[in-house]
């Protein structure tokens, strides 16, 4: 299958090499234009880690040219860079085609939606509550794989494309995915804020002074008990919208195969495995400027909508912006396209099912 993949940076290239592997037709394009010159004349990817392998990675000039004959397109870019991703993505985007979004953040996978529809055009847009690997750039024209999921979440918007895109999914990536009712409980399956929050707001100095941290060694029980306490929110949010959604416990479980309990014995666990996944050492991190505003904030406006308390998503955005002097709900720049703040739960609940 031929293959765009929007996004040249770890989870890009990663996916890029991924694909190669099973016999598909990935093609690079990067928003920056960072991967034209890094793989200038042919150069190719080295991977390491879970794949070991030197692969040639077709690389676009724009994005009209990945598109252009692509039976699939996988969005694996940073939150922050969706708005201008998916508007340039959309001009290009014909019937017939298929949309993945690696991870979804926000209301992105609604947006893209809303932009094709004004074209008239409707296609399965599939999104994903993380992503399906773990990687990193370790160098100009290197990534390193550290691992892929055994088991991922998935819905598709319009919800009436739900098969087409779970079938999409697997013929990309396996038989790793679980589907899910609809976009709303993807959103509400993503455990990265809550976990980043208490994890960066408990390591605050460490990251601003560049130290050398463990990110799941540093989990402990106390910044586990923060994670658990969010983690009620985010399931009473679910329960108001009448959707059953794994508990942080089960992602743990799932991701790492470690035994269910606290979250802090958990990440122990992890780091016991993993200790070579260290924290970030810079505030200037997507564990702040993404799952922040395209995190904690959509969760605090279906908080608004239910009439669910959300305190402690809440007191993390106002902690972010005191400690990094900035506005991070102003910072989604997605929210105030979709107008959603006017709709009650059940009309909330059918656009981010039916569009």
């Amino acid at each position: 299958m031929r293959v765009a993949i929007i996004g040249s940076g770890g989870i890009g290239r990663g996916y890029a090499a991924y694909l190669t592997r099973q016999g598909h037709q990935p093609v690079l394009w990067s928003p920056s234009g960072v991967a034209l010159s890094d793989f200038a004349g042919g150069a190719e990817l080295a991977v390491t880690g879970t794949i070991v392998a030197s692969l040639p990675i077709p690389v676009a000039q724009s994005c009209a040219d990945a598109v252009a004959g692509a039976e699939t397109v996988i969005v694996a870019v940073p939150a922050n860079g969706f708005r201008t991703v998916l508007e340039t993505l959309s001009e290009h985007l014909q019937q017939g085609q298929s949309v993945v979004i690696s991870a979804h953040s926000s209301f992105a996978a609604l947006y893209l939606h809303d932009l094709l529809a004004e074209r008239g055009i409707t296609l399965p847009i599939a999104a994903w509550a993380t992503t399906a690997l773990t990687a990193r750039k370790t160098g100009p024209r290197s990534v390193n794989i550290s691992g892929i999921r055994a088991r991922l979440d998935v819905a598709t918007l319009p919800r009436r494309f739900a098969e087409e895109g779970h079938s999409i999914c697997q013929a990309l990536f396996g038989d790793r995915f679980e589907p899910r009712e609809d976009l709303l409980a993807i959103m509400l399956s993503n455990l990265n804020p809550p976990g980043h929050m208490a994890s960066m707001l408990c390591n605050l100095t460490r990251a601003e002074q560049g130290e050398d941290w463990p990110n799941y060694g540093s989990t402990t029980r106390g910044v586990g008990r923060i994670i658990d306490a969010m983690d009620e929110e985010r399931l009473m949010l679910a329960a108001a919208f009448g959707l059953a959604v794994r508990s942080v416990q089960d992602h743990y479980a799932l991701s790492f195969g470690v035994t269910p309990g606290p979250v802090g014995e958990m990440a122990a666990a992890v780091h016991a495995m993993r200790p070579e996944l260290m924290g970030p050492k810079t505030l200037d991190t997507r564990f702040i400027t993404e799952d922040v505003p395209f995190g904690l904030v959509p969760l605090e406006l279906l908080g608004a909508v239910t009439g669910v308390a959300v305190p402690l998503h809440q007191a993390g955005i106002a902690l972010f912006n005191a400690i990094c002097a900035r506005d991070f709900r102003a910072e989604n720049d997605l929210l105030p396209l979709l107008d959603l703040g006017g709709l009650d739960a059940a009309g909330l609940h059918k656009r981010l099912r039916d569009g």
